[in-house]
């Protein structure tokens, strides 16, 4: 392929779909969520509950960033010649780097390596702006330089933390993020960039098949491991059982219904879009949750019988939670059918409360959840 002027996309363009590259784009990030994933596991079956969890929802932050830019940017300005696949195989390399220094970052607060991988998928994302900048005029062209210096002085910001005081870094994290989060709303407040709305739902459907197939991966392993050195099949059934429950659950409720079409403007998007940050964290924690499960039955997690089951029971009812309030809610009708995830959401917080058959409950919950919404959606059709 040749050089071509990039210019944005037509956002009412038809058959847009997810492009060769952006799978393989998603496939190389399955590399980052595993790493959070095993980091989280292994400071739960510790017992380091707090340090645990904020370690992961820091972690994941920069996984997920990264990859909605990239998603955002591509919707609107993907023009698949050699220097646009090149800018992209350079980002995909900084999320190597990146998930090589999750470990340092999540143990020690150690985040060079991480930056580091940060930098060179930011540079890169940087240098696709400018381009878009140079194909451009007006408001696009203001447009694509705010993207474009918003993501240097952001990244000046992470480089610097490095030289922080220890600790000052989790709250100045938390500045950062904050800057983050700010760009695109800054950057888009006189022009909306021309991102496809059947194109974003499609490459949120796909991350999130992405990370409930490492929640399934994750799981597997735990149980072979589990199997090999106790051979405790008995008790290990019941939360494969209940696991493999949960993660079919999780996907037929995300995509119980389309959503591109609520995807109007920035307005509804940009809330969408970041709220995701949760549902894809909980969907790659319900597989770490299993795992902590799973250790504590074959006595190697050093927790209670409770936590263990919290471990499995919150991130899933966070997952329905939110997939009710970004989702499900604007194609309810009636009260019982709005009530039925944030319901369903409790009553899977409740199992962690019933023993060693917690997972088993609560993956029997999220299924009778699904044939409630299947049998209330038919009885509506049918018009009974």
């Amino acid at each position: 392929m040749t050089y071509v002027p990039m210019t944005a996309r037509d956002r009412d363009e038809g058959h847009r779909s997810a492009t060769a590259l952006e799978l393989f784009f998603d496939l190389c990030f399955v590399v980052a969520v595993a790493q959070a994933g095993r980091q989280l596991v292994q400071a739960l079956a510790e017992g380091h509950v707090g340090a645990g969890v904020s370690g992961y929802f820091y972690v994941f932050f920069g996984v997920w960033w990264a990859w909605m830019n990239f998603t955002w940017f591509a919707s609107a300005y993907d023009v698949d010649d050699v220097p646009y696949r090149i800018a992209t195989l350079v980002q995909i390399a900084g999320v190597l780097v990146y998930s090589a220094g999750i470990p340092e970052a999540f143990d020690a607060s150690d985040w060079t390596v991480a930056v580091i991988g940060y930098v060179v998928m930011r540079l890169a994302l940087t240098a696709q702006w400018l381009r878009a900048a140079a194909g451009e005029s007006g408001p696009a062209r203001g447009c694509a330089l705010g993207y474009a210096t918003g993501l240097v002085v952001c990244q000046a910001g992470w480089v610097a933390l490095l030289w922080a005081p220890a600790a000052s870094r989790r709250w100045l994290f938390l500045v950062l993020v904050t800057a983050e989060l700010l760009v695109p709303v800054v950057a888009e407040s006189h022009h909306q960039t021309p991102w496809h709305p059947h194109h974003i739902a499609e490459r949120y459907g796909l991350f999130t098949i992405i990370v409930l197939g490492e929640t399934i991966a994750a799981s597997t392993v735990a149980v072979q491991s589990a199997i090999a050195e106790h051979e405790a099949l008995d008790v290990l059934l019941p939360i494969a059982g209940g696991g493999l429950l949960l993660v079919f659950s999780a996907w037929w409720i995300y995509f119980a219904a389309p959503v591109h079409d609520r995807l109007r403007s920035n307005r509804e998007a940009i809330p969408w879009g970041y709220g995701h940050y949760v549902i894809f964290s909980s969907a790659a924690a319900i597989g770490a949750g299993i795992e902590v499960a799973i250790e504590y039955t074959v006595g190697k997690a050093h927790v209670s019988q409770l936590t263990a089951n919290l471990a499995v029971a919150v991130p899933m009812a966070v997952y329905l939670a939110f997939v009710w309030l970004l989702h499900s809610r604007h194609f309810k009708h009636g009260t019982v059918q709005q009530l039925l995830l944030p319901v369903s959401a409790a009553a899977v917080l409740a199992c962690a409360w019933t023993g060693p058959y917690a997972v088993l409950w609560a993956g029997l919950v999220a299924a009778a959840t699904v044939a409630a919404g299947v049998t209330l959606a038919e009885r509506e059709r049918s018009g009974a």
